[in-house]
């Protein structure tokens, strides 16, 4: 499975971002993708995930209320929607597969750079 993460960019607080995230591959073996972050000098934390078959999702305390996630099964697409950026959701985003059998998050994509100016 391949992943492909876009739209990350520069946004002034209290902007809007959306980030995507493309599958390609043996999508079938994931029941789920979800996104992480990594700001720097701090390990890598969840932020959302959504379930592909029911479209549940979950989100991290801290974005709750902010950000959105969704999918388009089609096209094996997931989209986070940041609403309302802080400074502190400044990171690099990682979007992550994960595995129906394990429930493991075991495919990554090459993350992009969000940075949200005060």
């Amino acid at each position: 499975v391949q992943l492909q993460a876009s739209g990350g960019g520069l946004v002034q607080a209290g902007g809007s971002l959306r980030l995507s995230c493309a599958a390609s591959g043996r999508t079938f073996s994931m029941d789920g993708m979800g996104w992480f972050r990594q700001a720097p000098g701090k390990d890598r934390e969840f932020v959302a995930v959504v379930g592909w078959s029911g479209g549940i999702t979950y989100y991290a305390d801290s974005v709750k209320g902010r950000f959105t996630i969704s999918r388009d099964n089609a096209k094996n697409t997931v989209y986070l929607q940041m609403n309302s950026l802080k400074p502190e959701d400044t990171a690099v985003y990682y979007c992550a597969g994960r595995i129906a059998s394990t429930r493991n998050y075991d495919y990554w994509g090459q993350g992009t750079l969000v940075t949200v100016s005060s």
